[in-house]
């Protein structure tokens, strides 16, 4: 179809004729029943182009044949059948088991009428234990939710997960009222079969989100699946009475199918449930309704490639059945409207006891069924015996009567009796019933400790610890004793863990976008934001099963910290014993640090006057604080005061801590300027890892560069201040012209000295001059007189030469004429004379 532009008016200033120079437009309509062109006084078209937008949501079923419906029914019925069969085992022993709670009064009428129907309550014992001790340790008062925060740790971040705590544990302790009952239905019945399953969805009718317990016999998944993420398939087994599922018709939830009355019976597990519990039922008035999530490859809604090609891949849908006519209700999508990868959807929790072969876990009664079993037929067989030994039987002769009826005797009643012959013993003989058996006793209490300590309900016998025993090793008892219940414990956590984060998504929905700072009574505190930057997580702690392990665990750490103090935050610590003990408002009892909130240094100053904490944000003014703070530890009425008191020494350190705090980031603030960058956050939180090192080394380096260039600038400011001060300060001026006169004083004392030196040189010069003649003198005296004693020493020398000389030439003459002499007759006496006259 070609529609010309000669139809429409041409536009003011040209002519027609230039619009027919132009080509004509062509239009080629694919669907001429969407066009309407027409002529009404002027032109109009109309091209109807809206395509209809395919409703995510839709039931897809009211888009599928009958065969085709009725066809994927039988498929999946006989695959749900499959799924049953494979846990018949699990089943049956579940089933059994139930009656050994002795939730019902039996009548036995063998071995004989009225014999003992009563059960030993280890199992209910160990099961009300569990369920007790649970419940306490997951929903405190205070609600069962905390927050833990995504990424580094901010002040708005705190703020946020105050409010997503406060609101998440409204919402569980207010706002839905179904659920603590709720969650003691599922410890119940998670402690008697293993298994318990929780269902997170957001209910229309009620306006808001709902988690419902779901026993495990109505959660059907193939017995070898590994979790419900990865299961094939996950069956939701309902009872929906007719008016519940009309409702659901009408509100198009479900197609509009005419299901007739519902005749569907119980069946045999159904059947034995109800018996074992003590009630009657054969049949049930409601719909059985199966909600099968599934992965299935319809046609018509293929997964494709990008050529459009079907790629044969199932997605995940929900598909909901009703079991007695086989007649599909719904078919919807199961994932997230823009998830390209098709991720299923998960409504359900599965909370495990303790896990086993396959996906479903064991409970007590596949645990300690057999004990209580057994511990049930001794302790009848115990009341059995003493009964026949208090109440004996026995045989009579034929002709023994007893007046009267054949009651057994009140005590103190005697009746007569007629005897045939012979005395009364001799007509009468009674069985040999014998007293309860000690040793059955002694098996059967050894039967049933055995199975408390097996399924860890047995009592500690705190007699038996020694009271002055250290904490490590009380703490190393409960932790023994309580192992298994700790590790059930910590599944449980986890599990708490998903379905809180389940239902944080629907709240988080669900909250408005903005609200008010001070919001009314009952209003919402929490925006959606609040949501996006915290975790939600359990209150209970994976790490101890009961208060008492855990006041243990807080008692060791309070003695260690009684050796190191300065290494601990003992505000901290004694604020989480506070809270483990259950006391209420335990957070105004020992404030902390962190809950305080920036306020101006005249409060600061009050509240380290009255002993309370104090702390410093990053963006406050920390000069002008400081000032503050260092005015007010300088006033003497203040510190006259003060002194008085005997936690002084205690306020003065806690003031000097505050402001160490200040100068501590005020000098964070100087650095980064100089450096021209903004360091990581000092309120981190613990669990990161830290800057990289690389950037850690750039860093350093840059500080180092900034600190050396601060430390020179403040020295010079400060030198350059004290000189200004000193200027301004009227003692010190006239303590600067004292010292000026004193400086003129010693000038002139300088130059008299140099006068006076002057003087004194000129009387050294004349008496060292004096001092050289008279030594030159003295020189010329010695040397005489060494002249002189020379002259005396040679001529003294000289005489005493010539008189050795002429004394030896006399001896030697004498000597001469003694040997020319001649010797005769008497020669030694001429010798002797000679010799004498020598």
């Amino acid at each position: 179809m070609a529609i010309e532009k000669a139809l429409y008016q041409a536009p003011q200033g040209l002519s027609e004729i230039d619009n027919e120079l132009e080509p004509d437009l062509e239009i080629t309509i694919e669907d001429p029943e969407s066009v309407e062109i027409g002529i009404d006084g002027e032109p109009i078209l109309r091209i109807d182009d809206e395509e209809e937008e395919d409703d995510f949501g839709a039931n897809l079923a009211e888009e599928m044949g009958d065969s085709e419906l009725q066809s994927l029914a039988s498929e999946l019925i006989s695959d749900f059948e499959d799924d049953i069969s494979s846990r018949k085992d699990w089943m049956q022993t579940y089933v059994d088991g139930l009656e050994l709670l002795g939730m019902k009064l039996e009548e036995r009428s063998e071995p004989w009428e009225g014999a003992c129907g009563v059960y030993h309550p280890l199992l209910s014992e160990a099961l009300v234990k569990f369920q007790s001790e649970t419940m306490m340790e997951t929903f405190p008062a205070a609600g069962p939710v905390k927050t833990e925060i995504i990424g580094k740790e901010t002040s708005e971040k705190k703020a946020s997960a105050a409010r997503v705590q406060e609101d998440m544990n409204y919402q569980l302790t207010d706002a839905m009222p179904e659920y603590r009952p709720e969650h003691e239905r599922m410890l119940w019945g998670l402690g008697l079969s293993g298994n318990a399953f929780k269902k997170v969805y957001y209910d229309p009718n009620l306006g808001r989100q709902a988690a419902i317990f779901v026993p495990a016999e109505d959660i059907v998944v193939p017995y070898g699946a590994s979790n419900l993420e990865s299961a094939e398939r996950v069956t939701h087994v309902m009872r929906k009475t007719e008016n519940e599922v009309r409702k659901l018709q009408v509100a198009g939830f479900y197609s509009d199918i005419d299901l007739g009355d519902p005749v569907n019976s119980l069946d045999e597990v159904e059947k034995k449930i109800a018996e074992r519990m003590g009630f009657r039922a054969t049949t049930d008035d409601r719909y059985k309704i199966l909600e099968m999530h599934v992965d299935l490859d319809l046609e018509g809604f293929e997964d494709k490639d990008e050529d459009g090609e079907p790629t044969g891949i199932a997605l995940p849908y929900v598909v909901t059945i009703e079991k007695g006519t086989n007649n599909v209700l719904a078919i919807r999508r199961n994932w997230e409207p823009d998830d390209k990868t098709y991720a299923k959807r998960n409504h359900f929790v599965h909370y495990p006891y303790i896990p086993g072969f396959g996906f479903y876990a064991f409970g007590l009664i596949h645990l300690i069924g057999a004990f209580a079993k057994s511990g049930t037929s001794i302790l009848r067989q115990l009341v059995d015996a003493g009964t026949l030994s208090n109440l004996p039987g026995g045989f009579k002769t034929r002709g023994l009567r007893v007046r009267g009826d054949d009651t057994p005797i009140a005590p103190g009643e005697f009746r007569d009796v007629d005897v045939p012959s012979g005395t009364m013993r001799d007509n009468l003989m009674p069985l040999p019933y014998k007293e309860p058996s000690q040793v059955l006793l002694a098996l059967m209490n050894q039967i049933i400790d055995e199975g408390r300590r097996f399924a860890a309900a047995a009592d500690m016998k705190v007699s038996e610890m020694n009271s002055q025993a250290p904490v490590g090793t009380t703490l190393a008892i409960l932790e023994r004793t309580l192992k298994v219940m700790s590790a059930v414990q910590a599944r449980i956590h986890y599990a708490m863990k998903q379905e809180f984060r389940l239902l944080k998504v629907i709240i988080a929905d669900y909250t408005p976008e903005e609200y008010n700072y001070e919001p009314e009574e009952g209003s919402r505190k929490a925006k959606k934001s609040d949501y996006t930057q915290v975790n939600v997580i359990p209150v209970s702690d994976p790490n101890a099963a009961t208060m008492s392990q855990k006041v243990m665990q807080y008692q060791a750490a309070l003695q260690l910290a009684q050796t190191a103090p300065q290494l601990y935050n003992l505000p901290v610590l004694h604020r989480q014993m506070l809270e483990v003990l259950g006391i209420k408002n335990y957070q105004k009892l020992v404030p902390i640090e962190e809950d305080k909130k920036p306020q101006d240094p005249v409060s600061e100053n009050q509240d380290i006057l009255m002993m309370k904490p104090v702390k410093a944000f990053l963006y406050q003014d920390h000069q002008a604080h400081i000032q503050v703070h260092m005015a007010a530890m300088q006033d003497p009425k203040i510190m006259a005061l003060v002194g008085k008191n005997p936690q002084a020494p205690a306020m003065q350190a806690a003031m000097m801590a505050h402001i160490n705090e200040h100068i501590a980031y005020e000098y964070r603030k100087q650095m980064e300027m100089r450096m021209g960058i903004q360091l990581p956050a000092p309120d981190k939180d613990d669990s990161q890892t830290g800057i990289p090192e690389e950037m850690e080394v750039q860093i350093s380096q840059m500080a180092a560069q900034a600190a050396g260039q601060m430390l020179q600038q403040n020295q010079q400011e400060a030198q350059a201040q004290q000189n200004q001060q000193m200027q301004q300060d009227p003692l010190v001026q006239m303590q600067q012209q004292e010292l000026q006169i004193k400086m003129q004083d010693m000038e002139l004392r300088k130059q008299k000295m140099l006068l006076d030196a002057a003087t004194n040189e000129d009387k050294l010069d004349i008496e060292r001059q004096r001092i050289a003649s008279q030594e030159k003198i003295a020189g010329m005296q010695v040397g005489v007189k060494a002249a002189k004693d020379r002259a005396e020493l040679e001529s003294k020398e000289k005489i005493d030469g010539l008189r050795i000389g002429s004394e030896i030439a006399k001896t030697q003459a004498q000597m001469n004429v003694a040997k020319a002499t001649p010797q005769k007759g008497n020669n030694g006496q001429n010798a002797r004379n000679t010799t004498e006259g020598m």
